[in-house]
């Protein structure tokens, strides 16, 4: 297996001209994300089956000969299991590659697992056995050594040959535009922003707190969000979660109150109290009905088990119907967002103009005729707020 280091312009612009004619590219990062908000690149693997090049993204100032690689409509990109990938392409190269070719996706296609992880794709598919021994490594630390690097080019190495294999499987059952499809709605969902002030939206147990708690908790979150982007900290590092309920909840108003709190270490109050105690007072002089309103939950609503077991019974007849299985048409996971945005007065997803992944690229097809016979604002078996 030979391979190139890329750590100058003139190397990567030679580079990136070689591999500009290639039908499809295999890619894989490497990354560290650890006390940081974003994902730090540490490495770029690609290979073309002829050119495998790792590119220093440390050394590089300019990536945009390799950003245009990755948008180029005429190269498949292949990544495996992609989404933290795409993450660290977005946050420091603001491009995500399309079109884009997940081979864990497919491989479930195709019955293999639904989270099938690369060694073991590669050892189903080619019989060889991939070193995982290097997966720990600080890839922003230089000089890689000759193993690190051995490791890093054998994810792309074994990964294009997979591809090969697996997306002749897909197109014999019909389903590569599933492939594609899949991996650009997920491209949609990464560049998507949930506003600062719905943060407070995702934080566990959000739901048992009252009306100036939960004014409380949004100033919080939002405030805390802003501090990890402005400092590029992991917001877990700039207030822990427990602490920021606990405040919510409590609604210290002075110092003392603060340091009693069992969940914010004395560290973190002597720190932040001021601005605590500042959110704090600001949410005790906002009137309960300016307050954001009650945070719901599916199982408030008496319809939910009954509403929940239709669809799966749904999922059941649709995937006969397309010759599937259930895990790939739907996950729990995804029927419960469908019922939160039909149901729920704020839902994350109006926020980033998204609509629920059964209706939302190829899955629309398939669901939205039986889901608009169950939920329609107008009538149906199920109420909703809003309809297809």
């Amino acid at each position: 297996m030979n391979f190139e280091y890329i750590d100058t312009p003139e190397a990567l612009s030679d580079f990136c001209e070689r591999i500009s004619a290639a039908d499809a590219l295999a890619i894989d990062t490497e990354f560290v994300r650890t006390r940081t908000l974003v994902p730090q690149l540490g490495l770029i693997q690609v290979y073309d089956g002829e050119h495998l090049g790792l590119i220093d993204p440390v050394a590089l100032d300019d990536l945009s000969p390799f950003s245009d690689i990755l948008v180029n409509p005429s190269i498949i990109k292949v990544l495996h299991s992609c989404s933290e990938d795409l993450d660290a392409l977005w946050f420091n190269l603001k491009v995500i590659p399309s079109p884009l070719f997940d081979s864990q996706f497919a491989a479930n296609l195709l019955d293999m697992g639904q989270t099938l992880g690369y060694a073991n794709l590669v050892e189903k598919i080619l019989d060889i056995h991939v070193d995982k021994g290097e997966s720990r490594t600080d890839w922003i630390a230089r000089p890689l050594s000759p193993e690190q690097l051995v490791y890093a080019a054998a994810d792309v190495f074994h990964l294009l040959p997979v591809y090969r294999q697996i997306a002749e499987q897909v197109e014999e059952l019909g389903q590569t535009e599933w492939v594609f499809a899949e991996s650009e709605f997920l491209s949609l969902k990464k560049r998507a922003e949930i506003p600062v002030d719905l943060t407070y939206l995702s934080i566990k147990n959000n739901w048992k707190i009252g009306a100036q708690s939960r004014q409380a908790l949004k100033e919080i979150a939002s405030w805390r969000l802003q501090q990890a982007q402005k400092r590029d900290m992991a917001i877990n590092f700039v207030l822990r979660e427990q602490g920021m309920l606990e405040v919510a909840m409590k609604l210290p108003e002075n110092k003392a109150k603060l340091f009693q709190l069992q969940t914010i270490t004395p560290k973190e109050a002597r720190i932040h109290s001021d601005i605590l105690l500042e959110l704090v007072q600001k949410a005790l002089n906002t009137k309960p009905e300016d307050c954001p309103p009650r945070i719901q939950r599916l199982t408030d609503f008496n319809d939910y088990k009954k509403a929940l077991a239709s669809l799966k019974d749904v999922c059941e007849k649709l995937a006969q119907k397309h010759d599937t299985r259930v895990e790939v048409l739907a996950s729990k996971k995804q029927l419960n967002q469908w019922l939160k945005w039909c149901w729920f007065e704020i839902d994350e997803l109006d926020s980033i103009q998204l609509q629920p992944d059964i209706v939302s690229g190829w899955r629309r097809a398939i669901f939205a005729e039986e889901l608009t016979r169950l939920f329609k604002a107008d009538g149906g078996e199920f109420y909703a707020l809003r309809s297809l």
